[in-house]
C-alpha cells in the first residue's frame, strides 16, 4: 500500500470525525447525568439548612440568609443552571460541612485516591495477565489450578474482609506495614498504601485473570496457532501473537474493572482510615453536603467516560480491521 501524506491524511480524517462524535456523545451523557444527580440529591430527604445550623438556635432571618447564600430560595431548575454555569468556569461551590471551597477539599484528597487506585490497578495487571496467559497455555497444570483458586478467592472475598485479614496478619500479627493513615508523603505514603492496594487489586485481578484465560484459550484453539506451530515458530512467538489477538477483550475487561475501583475505594479507605475521596464522599452523603457530592459524582463520571473513550481508541490501535472499518465509514 502506497503511504503518502495525502493518503495518510485521508485515512486520518474519518478517525478524527469518529473521535469528535465520541467526545460529543460523552459530553451529552455527562450533561444528562448531571441533571439526574442534581435532581436526586435535592429530592432526597433532609434539610441542608438544618444540617448547617445543627443544634444552634436560629432566627427566620438567619435561615433566609443561608437559603439565599446557597441559592436554595431559587426554583430547582435555576439552582441547576447556576451550578452548571459555575462548574463550567471551575467553581464547584462551597462545602457546607467543611466550610471550604469544593475544589480545595477535593484537591487535598485527590492524590491519595489516585495513588491508591493506580497502584491497585498496576498490581492487578502485572499479576493477572501473565498468570492468565500461563493458565491458558498450561491448561490443567498446577499453575492453572492455582490461577483458578486465585480467581475464586478474589471474586468471592468481600473487600472489607480482605482488608481486615491483611491488617491482622501484616500489620498486627507481623508488624510489617502500618495499621492506618496515609503517612508523611513520598515513600512513606507509598508504604502505607501497599495493603489497601493489595485489598483492591485482589478483586480486580481475579476478573482480569478470568478474562485473559478465556480469551487466550479461544485464540490458542484457532487455526492460525496450529499453522504457526506447524511452521516451526517458537512457542513464545505464537503465544505473543495469540495474546495480541486476545487483547481487545482484556482491554475491555480492564477498563470495566476500573469502575469497580469507585465502590471498592470507599471500603478500602474506610478500612485503612485513609483520607481520600472515598471517605470524603461517604461523609458528604451522610451530611448531605450537596456541592461536594455533585462535584465528586461529576468527577467519577468524567473519569469513567474518559476510560471508555481511551478503551475505544485502544481497539482502533490494536485491531487493523476496526481501523479499516472506521476509515471506510
Amino acid at each position: 500500500m502506497i503511504s503518502t501524506p495525502i493518503a495518510r491524511a485521508s485515512r486520518a480524517r474519518p478517525l478524527g470525525r469518529m473521535l469528535v462524535v465520541r467526545v460529543l456523545g460523552t459530553l451529552g451523557i455527562l450533561l444528562v447525568l448531571s441533571i439526574v444527580v442534581f435532581s436526586m440529591l435535592h429530592l432526597a430527604p433532609g434539610d441542608i439548612v438544618k444540617n448547617l445550623l445543627g443544634n444552634r438556635p436560629s432566627s427566620p432571618d438567619a435561615v433566609a440568609a443561608i437559603r439565599a447564600q446557597y441559592h436554595l430560595d431559587q426554583p430547582l431548575y435555576m439552582q441547576y443552571l447556576i451550578w452548571l454555569g459555575n462548574t463550567l468556569t471551575g467553581d464547584f461551590g462551597q462545602s457546607i460541612r467543611l466550610q471550604d471551597s469544593v475544589s480545595n477539599v477535593i484537591g487535598a484528597r485527590l492524590g491519595i485516591t489516585a495513588s491508591l487506585s493506580g497502584l491497585a490497578f498496576v498490581l492487578a495487571l502485572v499479576v493477572a495477565i501473565p498468570l492468565g496467559v500461563q493458565s491458558a497455555v498450561r491448561s490443567g497444570s498446577w499453575i492453572d489450578r492455582f490461577a483458578t483458586g486465585f480467581g475464586i478467592v478474589g471474586l468471592s472475598a468481600p473487600t472489607f474482609a480482605v482488608g481486615l485479614l491483611l491488617l491482622y496478619v501484616f500489620a498486627f500479627y507481623l508488624p510489617i506495614f502500618p495499621v492506618y493513615g496515609s503517612g508523611d508523603g513520598g515513600l512513606d505514603t507509598l508504604w502505607h498504601l501497599v495493603l489497601p492496594a493489595i485489598t483492591l487489586a485482589l478483586g480486580l485481578g481475579a476478573i482480569i485473570l478470568k478474562l485473559t484465560r478465556t480469551a487466550m484459550l479461544r485464540e490458542l484453539e484457532s487455526d492460525y496457532v496450529t499453522f504457526g506451530h506447524a511452521r516451526g515458530l517458537p512457542d513464545r512467538q505464537v503465544h505473543m501473537i495469540a495474546l495480541r489477538n486476545a487483547a481487545i477483550p482484556i482491554v475491555t475487561g480492564a477498563s470495566l474493572v476500573l469502575t469497580f475501583l469507585v465502590g471498592g475505594t470507599v471500603l478500602a479507605e474506610t478500612t485503612f482510615a485513609l483520607p481520600g475521596l472515598g471517605t470524603l464522599l461517604q461523609g458528604s452523603v451522610l451530611f448531605k453536603d450537596i456541592a461536594v457530592v455533585q462535584a465528586l459524582t461529576l468527577l467519577v463520571a468524567v473519569t469513567i467516560a474518559t476510560i471508555a473513550l481511551l478503551a475505544d481508541l485502544a481497539y482502533i490501535f490494536l485491531d487493523p480491521r476496526i481501523r479499516a472499518k472506521e476509515g471506510a465509514q
